[in-house]
């Protein structure tokens, strides 16, 4: 299908003309703001040649169409001159201006400040669960040396929470990261720590300080970055910025330590344990009624983001306590979508579509379930209706039991350790439940199975040829980091489609400095015209995509700065764009530089050639080529 036909029916499967508002594009995707998303057929835009996918985020409609979609843009401008007039006029990014939904917005808060630290609580999560383990068979003793020095590494990141959040706090914030960690590590000190231990009245200035222990906790020094944030920029608006460096950090500290000291964190305190009291008051008095509902709703949770509202709930749960009664739901959402994708494998007699559900339902079962999730059940609705109920009854049997997580790990089968306790037995045998039921369900309710795409028979088809190739094959060969900064994968991004790897296998990258340089050698393919985005093809064969920060199209252009142009040729560490790292982080937008290999079909493996910390023009993904 060409660009023109294909414009012709994305404008109509959005329910028409009449219901577009604005479009504009990034380098990978149609983002269009539409009167009533409710008018849009999901499934045929799906189903369109040359459309790799659709999402829905926030207000914005956007359909994924990839490398061409400069060109179906513009087949759609040709056929609405009035799309084009505004996006010249920049009318297309009204919707960025609009007054946002506070609750999407709070959403938004949670997830950006939650999400980065996941990691390192999930790993030392899994630790913790794997120590349970081998005390539970008595393979070694709770005084052993060894099992106390790796307790300790395990419990580190729990007990000093409000440190690891303070940094991802003022990144989301717009704080100075390093000063929010000043600000929690005096919650540690000695001193203080003696202090509100002592049982005497501890008073500043003649102020009241509570006596409250700021271990594990969760919600106060959120509270108190996001208060340094606003300090942080009515300071510098005021001062002079010779003196900036040195008066803004001392006169931030100065104002925000006692205001956490004497009012956040009490209140903050006092806050978290009422929200876990409401939980467990909720489990307690509703038992299997609330996993049926909990569990069978929070697929629906985790698409519009509510479920990170009970993220610090979980963490502020095991942190103190120990266990956590929520934790559970999740892992049996998980299986539900995992049980669902593998019910569409076992049903359908289309080839291409039952190997994307058996990897997708892999990937549920790993932890990982928006593939599966987007990618085929909602797409077929009856499954992700079976994954949803049996989500429900393994929430059900699994509350109904008592089961208790003891850790904080990924939803899935590695982060089974963390279930390792009392109720381990009851824990497996509610995850098995809710993928047998999704399972079972889809098999038997069915659902729109594709026919097979098969060649028009004529003569060019059947007559007898030799097949040309489509692309080059590529070789091996490395790519060396396009900045400094700390490695994550794809799928712990904000973005579904980076994060389900539409468009390719590669990694983020969260920046140190906003300087981008080339990782391979070779030559420009385009600068995306507001200078987020730049694409390249190396001399061996690796064409590559690598996108600044999340969402940052609707910049249009603010803080970035280019270096190069199409066509030029680069050498690995040249400077390709530069862009305000700080502006970025002050506008709550997230930096991560995402580098894909676009051509990941051409490549019998991309790996990583370390983790975690990369310096600038090191190594860091090693492209094998497939055998010929």
């Amino acid at each position: 299908m060409d660009s023109k036909q294909s414009a012709t029916r994305i404008i109509e499967h959005l329910g028409g003309e009449q219901n577009i508002i604005s479009l504009f594009h990034c380098i990978t995707r149609l983002r269009f703001n539409l009167k009533d998303t409710d008018k849009v057929n999901r499934q045929a835009l799906e189903n369109l040649d040359g459309v790799m996918g659709v999402n829905l985020s926030g207000d914005q409609f956007q359909v994924i169409i990839g490398g061409k979609v400069a060109q179906v843009c513009q087949a759609i401008y040709a056929q609405l001159p009035h799309l084009e007039r505004q996006a010249a006029e920049g009318e297309n990014h009204s919707d960025t201006t609009k007054k946002r939904n506070p609750i999407s917005a709070l959403f938004e808060v949670i997830s950006g400040v939650f999400s980065p630290i996941i990691p390192a609580i999930a790993g030392a999560g899994v630790m913790k669960g794997l120590l349970s383990l081998l005390i539970s068979f008595g393979w070694v003793e709770n005084t052993n040396q060894t099992y106390q020095i790796l307790s300790a590494i395990a419990d580190g990141v729990f007990y000093f929470m409000p440190i690891v959040l303070a940094f991802s706090a003022g990144q989301k914030f717009g704080a100075n990261p390093f000063v929010s960690v000043a600000l929690a590590t005096a919650l540690f000190h000695p001193t203080l720590v003696t202090l509100l231990k002592s049982g005497a009245p501890v008073h500043f200035l003649g102020l009241s300080v509570s006596p409250v222990s700021y271990a594990s906790s969760v919600i106060p020094i959120v509270l108190s970055v996001w208060l340094l944030s606003w300090v942080e920029r009515l300071l510098n608006a005021v001062m002079h910025a010779a003196l900036r460096t040195i008066f803004v950090p001392l006169l931030s500290l100065l104002i925000v330590a006692p205001v956490m000291l004497i009012v956040i964190g009490p209140a903050g305190i006092s806050l978290g344990n009422a929200m876990s009291g409401g939980i467990f008051w909720l489990l307690t008095n509703m038992g299997a009624l609330a996993g049926i509902l909990v569990g069978g709703t929070l697929s629906l949770m985790i698409i519009t983001g509510m479920h990170y509202v009970l993220v610090p709930i979980m963490i502020n749960n095991i942190s103190r306590m120990g266990f956590d009664p929520v934790k559970i739901l999740f892992f049996v959402a998980n299986f539900g979508q995992a049980g669902a994708a593998f019910g569409v494998f076992l049903r359908s007699r289309n080839k291409k579509l039952k190997s994307l559900a058996l990897s997708t339902s892999f990937s549920a079962l790993m932890g990982v379930s928006e593939p599966a999730m987007y990618g085929i059940n909602i797409r077929f609705k009856r499954p992700f209706a079976a994954a949803l109920l049996g989500g429900a009854c393994g929430g059900g049997f699994a509350l109904m039991m008592g089961v208790n997580t003891y850790a904080y790990a990924l939803s899935g089968l590695p982060g089974l350790p963390a279930l390792v306790g009392p109720t381990f037995g009851w824990a497996l045998v509610s995850l098995v439940i809710a993928f047998t039921v999704s399972s079972v369900l889809t098999v038997f309710m069915g659902f729109e199975d594709p026919a097979e795409k098969t060649q028009p028979k004529d003569e060019h088809v059947e007559a007898p040829a030799v097949t040309e190739p489509v692309a080059v094959v590529a070789r091996s060969e490395a790519l060396f980091a396009p900045l400094a900064g700390n490695m994550v994968p794809l799928h712990q991004l904000s973005d579904p489609v980076f994060a389900d790897e539409v468009f390719g296998k590669g990694i983020a990258i969260v920046p140190q400095r906003g300087e981008l340089r080339s990782p391979i050698a070779g030559v420009v393919g385009a600068v995306f015209a507001t200078n987020h985005a730049i694409t390249l093809q190396s001399d061996t064969g690796a064409e590559v995509l690598i996108h600044v920060g999340i969402d940052t199209v609707k910049l249009n252009g603010r803080h970035f700065t280019r270096h190069v142009e199409d066509g030029q040729r680069v050498a690995v560490g040249d400077p390709l764009i530069s862009f305000d790292l700080d502006a970025l982080l002050a506008e709550n937008i997230d930096p991560s530089v995402i580098v894909i290999v676009t051509n990941t079909e051409n490549y019998s493996d991309i790996s990583l050639v370390k983790q975690g910390n990369i310096s600038e023009r090191e190594p860091f993904l090693q492209l094998s080529a497939t055998a010929a």
